[in-house]
């Protein structure tokens, strides 16, 4: 088996490609060594002592490197938990049961109470996040989430490379926050959750 890996504009995290589907659908982040008691995988990179944050994306993983911490000495650490994981094909995830597990309505996520009459102005939003920014996002080893929209300005959340990339509020402020205004007049503004 063999893992391609790819910088990132983030140069603390470094894309790791091992040829094969990480998560079937969705992304998760572990952003905290607790956050990733829940995954085996996520739990042995933080176990370096090196890594401060993990994200699985649909066909790669991203890690970032702890201030200080060189990837010349991390990335042969992590290539081998990745190449343990994959060739063994352990879970993703540890068994349990979903006793603790609580799922909240979609409102209480989002950072804004939106108003119904914005149905419409929200769709189009989330249709050109998911099939023009989310591809462009996480070819850079990372994810982009929605958190809101109200008085013309929209609330996202970067995830995985992108949250600590020094780039990150020129994509959102020149890149997602042109293309919104262009396709939907109604927005004025993006802002980082």
């Amino acid at each position: 088996m063999f893992i391609e890996t790819e910088t990132t504009p983030n140069p603390a995290s470094l894309k790791f490609l091992p040829g094969r589907p990480v998560m079937g659908q969705g992304t998760r982040e572990f952003a905290s060594p607790e956050a990733a008691e829940a995954s085996p995988l996520a739990q042995a990179i933080f176990d370096t002592g090196e890594v401060v944050n993990v994200f699985f994306g649909g066909d790669f993983v991203t890690v970032t490197a702890a201030p200080g911490v060189s990837w010349s000495d991390l990335k042969p650490q992590v290539l081998s938990i990745l190449l343990d994981h994959f060739v063994s094909e352990a879970p993703l995830f540890a068994p349990g049961s979903a006793g603790g597990i609580a799922v909240p309505p979609e409102d209480e996520e989002l950072l804004v109470e939106e108003r119904e009459e914005d149905a419409d102005i929200v769709a189009q939003i989330n249709e050109l996040l998911e099939t023009r920014v989310r591809p462009a996002v996480a070819g850079d080893g990372g994810d982009i989430q929605y958190r809101g929209f109200k008085d013309g300005i929209v609330y996202l959340q970067m995830q995985g490379a992108c949250s600590g990339c020094p780039s990150s509020t020129a994509t959102l402020k020149h890149g997602i926050e042109g293309l919104l205004k262009h396709y939907v007049p109604e927005v004025v503004e993006v802002r980082a959750a």
